[in-house]
């Protein structure tokens, strides 16, 4: 199987990233955390992009906030799928990382998920694994039916209180 690549933009996005590792590891997918900032190390964040593919990754995660040019960098340097996680500043409350994250030019795509997004960075990046994965969309597909489930009882719940 291959790996889901996880890059930050700086150790406080960890809190996100938590919620995509622990969702990573919930489906048994593999997985790598490092920290990488687009403008502060520039070449490092090149270079995982650069040879992302030939180390067995398959999707990779980007979580920045602010400037938020993490996801188009590492993206610019990989034909791999880039999802971008904007994360929520104390400044624009998230959107100048959103705005940031999902304007990307024509030919470098970057897919992006709501802001503080990580659970579902997770679940896309296992989506497109799942694409060439049987078990692993088995797992999904289990996962969705007891999503339902679980929201199917708390409906019931209310309608017997009521």
């Amino acid at each position: 199987m291959k790996k889901v690549g996880i890059i930050m933009g700086s150790d406080s996005d960890l809190p996100i990233i938590e919620k995509a590792t622990k969702m990573l590891y919930e489906l048994g997918i593999p997985y790598e955390v490092h920290i990488y900032s687009a403008h502060r190390t520039p070449v490092e964040a090149r270079d995982f992009a650069v040879s992302a593919r030939e180390n067995g990754f398959g999707v990779l995660i980007c979580a920045a906030g602010m400037a938020a040019h993490l996801a188009g960098a590492i993206a610019a340097n990989t034909t791999l799928p880039v999802i971008g996680i904007p994360c929520k500043s104390s400044v624009l409350d998230g959107m100048d990382a959103l705005l940031s994250t999902v304007m990307m030019p024509t030919g470098i795509p970057v897919a992006t998920v709501a802001i503080n997004g990580g659970a579902n960075a997770a679940l896309l990046a296992a989506q497109i694994i799942a694409v060439e994965d049987n078990e692993l969309a088995d797992k999904l597909n289990a996962k969705r039916a007891n999503d339902t489930k679980v929201v199917l009882e708390k409906d019931a719940k209310i309608q017997n209180s009521l």
